[in-house]
């Protein structure tokens, strides 16, 4: 199976040895998985990995899973997957409170594993996926169609590539590292002017019809999506 029709998983685990379990059984099982040791290192993956599917650990240092799950649900909806030791019932309300799809408690069987997984993937909805929407601009990445209202937009495969980052990661701020090197694939500040003339590029576009400007600088870090 072709690595772009794999469903992509990350796993949040701080455990070495159940990671690299999780890598090889869900990867046995056909899909693309990628791993995180810790919460903040799990946030930075989403924007780079873009997965269909978090499995996520409750127990991790510095930043637990509920706040994990708190935060990316600020600006997410993908499927997660809590899954920890903490049996007690209060536990589970918690995850489920703070944007969790699922509980599942260590020690489990894998085939209940897969099955959960399978489940969670099925709710997501297809006629929403591939389709990005903020304020009046709608982005459908399966067609490269972009449009402001009722205005279409012509943009080139950079500034598309560009515009969908913003897209899926809206009301957040993005670095300019984190910029470049999602739709370069590099990060060296010797070239952040090739960012910020592709960044005025968008602007001119998506406002070219007089409305309101959506691509704000963040002065001194990045760029952000905000009406």
């Amino acid at each position: 199976m072709a690595d772009e029709a794999r469903p992509k998983i990350l796993v949040i685990d701080d455990d070495y040895n159940i990671r690299n379990f999780l890598k090889r059984a869900l990867t046995y099982s056909g899909y693309q998985v990628e791993l995180a040791e810790d919460g903040p290192s799990g946030l930075d993956q989403l924007l780079y990995y873009s997965p269909e599917l978090i499995i996520l650990d409750i127990l991790l240092p510095g930043m637990d899973g509920f706040e994990v799950c708190r935060r990316l649900r600020e600006t997410e909806d993908v499927p997660v997957l809590m899954l920890t030791a903490r049996d007690a019932v209060e536990h589970r309300v918690q995850g489920l409170d703070c944007g969790a799809d699922d509980y599942l408690v260590k020690p489990f069987a894998l085939e209940e594993l897969r099955a959960r997984v399978r489940a969670l993937l099925r709710r997501q909805k297809p006629a929403e996926q591939g389709l990005l929407r903020y304020a009046d601009v709608a982005v459908d990445e399966a067609t490269h169609e972009v449009r402001r209202g009722n205005r279409l937009i012509e943009l080139t495969a950079k500034e598309f590539e560009l515009l969908t980052m913003f897209m899926r990661h809206s009301s957040r701020v993005l670095t300019r590292e984190q910029l470049l090197e999602h739709v370069w694939g590099f990060d060296s500040e010797a070239q952040t002017h090739v960012l910020e003339v592709y960044v005025g590029y968008l602007r001119q576009k998506l406002e070219a019809g007089g409305e309101d400007r959506l691509i704000q600088t963040v002065r001194g870090v990045g760029y952000m999506l905000r009406g």
